[in-house]
This record gives C-alpha cells, structure tokens and sequence, in this order.
C-alpha cells in the first residue's frame, strides 16, 4: 500500500480514537481541559504577552539590527549565527518557551537569518524561564528552593552546550557558500543601521503597537489551545492505561542508570506535558530527591511534546525545519540529566550540613531566590486580571480596525 495512504488512514484512526475516548471520559476530559485552561489563563498569558509585545516593538524600531552589529562577534564564531541571535538568546530565556520559535520565525521572515542559521538559532533559544524553574517547580512541587538552582544551571548549561554542537549543522551546504569576515565594530554605522531599519519599517507608533499586540495575542491563543489539548491527551492516555504500558518500557531504560521504576510513569507524562510530569516526579515517595532532580532535569530540557507542537506550529509559518530542533531536545535532555549529576554533590549535598539543612553557597542565599517565589505568587494572584485587560484590548483593536475597512 502506498505509504501516503497508510499515514492517512493512520491519522484518521488516531483521530477516531481520540474522539471515542472524549465520550466515554466527558468528565475527566473537562477536568483535564480545565486544568490547561487555568494554566494558560493565570501564567502563560500574562508572563509571555509583555515579551511578545516588546520583542515586536523592538523589531520594528531597528533595536535588533542594532544589537546585531554588536554581538555580530561574539554570537558568529561561537554559534554561527548572526548577532541578532543574541537578543532571541535573551529573550527566550528571560520569557521562556516558545519566545525563541517566535522570534528566530520573525527574524526568518525579515531576511535577517537564513534557512540553516534559523535552524541553529531555534534550537537552543527555546528554554524554561527562571521563573518557571523556581517557582514552579523547585518551591511549588518540590518545596525546596535550593533545588531550582541546580535545576536552574543545569537547564542553561545544557542548553548553551546544544548551541555549541548545532554550530555544525548544515555546515556542508555552507562550505560552498562565500565566507566573509564580519566588518570591524562601529558605533556609528550600528546607530545608522537603527536609523534606517526604522524608517524602513516606516510604521507610526499606534499602528506598531497594535500589530504587536494583535500578533501576541493570536499566538497565545495558538499556545493555549495546544496546552489544553495536550493536558486532555495525556489525561486520556493515563485512563486507558496507554502511559502504564509506556511506562514498563521505559522502566527497563531507567533501570540501567539505577533510577527507581516509580519514576517512569512521572517521566512519560512530562514527555507530554511539563508541569504534569514536574507535579509526578514530586510526589514519589520510593525516590530520592537526587533521583527527581536527574529526571525533572530531563523533563524540563525535553520541554514536552506540548511545547514542541507550539514550536511546530510557529515554524510552520517559515521554511524552518522542526526535525533539528526535536533532536536538540533529545540532546539537551541527556545533557542537563547529566550535569544535574555532576553538580548535586559539589552544589547541593556539599553546602547541606545537619546544623544547616537549607544551606546554600553565600553568592546564592535566600535573597538571590526570594525574587522568583515572589514574582511567581503575583503572577498566580494577578495574571487573571491581566489576561482578561489584554484580551478586552485585543478584542477593541480588532474592531476598530475592521470598523475602518
């Protein structure tokens, strides 16, 4: 049979399936949709849309260019990509996923990156923010704050060493391309270069501030429909026992590195979706938090298949290929599982004394984390509001415009 007619009629089983599955689960369907929903509402929108918007401001009044010509040399020999790549680095990591698919697809659209170097770009700009790692996760299901920093440096270490390897993906097509020298720095020509990406765009403030705020709102509304989605799914595949026979597979694997088996189940789940698998991994009474750290490290750099659809979705728009930034998962989970390894002794059971259970190094106190659990209490008492302002405002922007056409 043709291959092309195997995926279709393998696509509408899958589909028939997941439809059947909703009416003989309509209760736990709505839970699990709930769930999502709630999530997106009170965290995902209102942390993500400030840096949507910004980031759009900041494109289009030439900043980016700006900050380009200035990291040109440092973001070009390190990671081969231009130095616009530096401003995605920052913002992804300071919003967290998926900013960098956001952004690395902007810059793709504005020709400011090629094919191979987007795909560079996309893979290690895509990463948890700190204050997802903290709040969420080290002080929300772990009640340990000390946990989010090796939480915390493992996930970026990782994430820089992933950037550092996918320097060589597609080298071979670049090497017949004509190699130049980045030109030598100069403030001047870089505030030029400001000036002219402005004026090229040539938008007035009003009309820039409301494509931004259109264009972030519609990609939140892409994300939040796939996190729904996917807490549906990975509630359906736990009742009809799809993530129990996952996870005897997998408890083989994790038996070889000496992980507990209870441990699986946590694991496929957070392959879904990450704040699942986080909230599992917690409550496992037969392992140690050693053991947790090593695979909630591995859950937070796969991201979850959540994650990466929103990232499929968002590259979609571009000739960006998703196939090098799944394997850039791959490698930054194995990668951030294993410097979790490396630095739990030195970082953790070192700097833990039995007159101090919760010590930490001086450099990393209660101060340098209290930020974070704060930040993270406001957004989870304030985002609702936030989110239901900034939707009232889409909804006046789209109407006036269409009242104008």
């Amino acid at each position: 049979m043709n291959p092309s007619k195997i995926k279709t009629i393998a696509l509408a089983t899958l589909a028939i399936f997941l439809a059947a599955s909703l009416m003989i689960f309509p209760q736990e369907s709505l839970d699990a949709s709930i769930r999502g929903l709630t999530m997106w509402w009170d965290v995902v929108f209102p942390s993500l849309l400030p840096f949507f918007i910004v980031s759009e401001l900041l494109i289009g009044f030439g900043v980016v260019t700006f900050l380009g010509t200035i990291l040109e040399r440092f973001m070009r020999p390190l990671f081969k990509v231009p130095g616009e790549g530096g401003f995605v680095w920052a913002m992804g990591l300071a919003s967290g996923y998926p900013a960098g698919a956001k952004l690395t697809a902007r810059l793709r659209q504005e020709k400011k990156l090629t094919q191979i170097e987007a795909e560079r770009l996309v893979t290690f700009t895509n990463s948890s923010n700190p204050l997802f790692i903290f709040g969420a996760i080290a002080v929300g299901f772990f009640h340990n704050p000390t946990l989010g920093i090796i939480l915390a440096l493992s996930h970026y270490l990782g994430n820089l060493c992933v950037g550092i390897c996918m320097r060589f993906h597609g080298y071979s097509k670049e090497k017949t391309m004509k190699k130049s020298s980045p030109p030598p720095f100069s403030l001047k020509k870089s505030l030029q270069a400001l000036h002219e990406e402005r004026i090229r765009d040539g938008r007035p403030l009003g009309k820039l501030l409301g494509d931004a705020v259109q264009s972030s709102v519609n990609t939140l509304l892409m994300i939040g429909g796939f996190i729904i989605l996917f807490s549906v799914l990975n509630k359906l595949l736990g009742l009809i026992e799809v993530t129990h026979i996952l996870s005897v597979a997998l408890s083989v694997v994790l038996a070889i590195f000496h992980i507990p088996t209870e441990l699986s189940v946590p694991l496929i789940s957070g392959l879904f979706e990450i704040t699942l698998g986080g909230q599992m991994a917690s409550n496992v009474e037969d392992a140690t938090l050693f053991q947790k750290a090593v695979v909630m490290s591995f859950i937070l750099a796969f991201s979850g298949l959540s994650v990466q659809a929103q990232v499929a979705s968002i590259l979609a728009e571009t000739d960006i290929r998703f196939k090098p930034y799944f394997i850039a998962r791959i490698i930054h989970g194995f990668l951030a599982a294993f410097f979790t390894v490396i630095f739990w002794n030195p970082l953790y059971v070192n700097q833990v004394t039995t007159d101090h259970p919760t010590a930490v190094p001086v450099f990393l106190q209660q101060q340098s984390y209290s930020w974070f659990v704060e930040g993270w209490s406001y957004l989870l008492q304030y985002g609702s509001f936030f989110t239901l302002v900034c939707l009232c405002l889409y909804v006046f922007i789209r109407m006036r415009r269409m009242s104008y056409r």
